[in-house]
């Protein structure tokens, strides 16, 4: 997986990837396999780190689907708002300038 803006600004730990994936798709929920595929890190590496994730309160738990847990980022917490702020200003913004160059 390439490395992004976001992640060489504040870093590539599995924890900023995780963080990265559900600041990206912000309105949608996942499961944690989704959220392990997402992120390119695999199950065993969230699961040793979803207990931080958690307990930071980084994640709200949306709705369980069959027995999946589903889960989303928590927009509401301070540090998840400033890491929203600090990816939009990053990789949103720079591309709102940009024009998109079709080639027919």
């Amino acid at each position: 997986m390439e490395e992004t803006i976001f992640t060489k600004a504040i870093g590539n730990t599995p924890k900023i990837k995780v963080l990265e994936f559900l600041i990206e798709g912000r309105e949608l929920d996942y499961s944690i396999s989704d959220i392990a595929e997402g992120a390119g890190i695999g199950r065993t590496t969230l699961f040793r780190i979803w207990n931080d994730i958690v307990n930071l309160e980084l994640v709200k738990h949306t709705r369980d689907i069959g027995n999946a847990k589903l889960y989303k980022l928590n927009t509401e917490n301070e540090f998840v708002k400033k890491m929203v702020d600090l990816f939009d200003t990053l990789v949103i913004e720079p591309l709102k300038g940009k024009k998109i160059v079709k080639n027919l």
